[in-house]
């Protein structure tokens, strides 16, 4: 989603909606069944209020969704060198 959405490269295109629903619809359809379909901490959070998923369970839910938005950024990071934040210069 980083890439299709912020990144330099996919300027003016606006199919990155599309590129990201497909996506979801991938991950739902390939994990749903073990995750119940929880791809952010919002859902788990949810979920759990309702009576959907225990309380003892909802650590899992935090630590994959936050885990994985970690890695992501870091695997964006190092393929998108020219999207990196330049810092900016110190007076001195």
């Amino acid at each position: 989603m980083l890439n299709v959405a912020t990144s330099k490269g996919t300027t003016g295109n606006s199919f990155y909606g599309l590129a990201i629903g497909f996506t979801v619809f991938a991950m739902a359809t390939a994990f749903g069944s073990i995750s119940g379909g929880v791809f952010n901490p919002a859902v788990a959070a949810g979920a759990t209020v309702i009576g959907a998923f225990a309380l003892k369970n909802i650590w899992i839910y935090l630590i994959a969704c936050f885990g994985g938005g970690l890695l992501a950024a870091l695997v964006f990071n190092f393929l998108n060198e020219e999207d990196k934040p330049v810092p900016p210069l110190s007076k001195g």
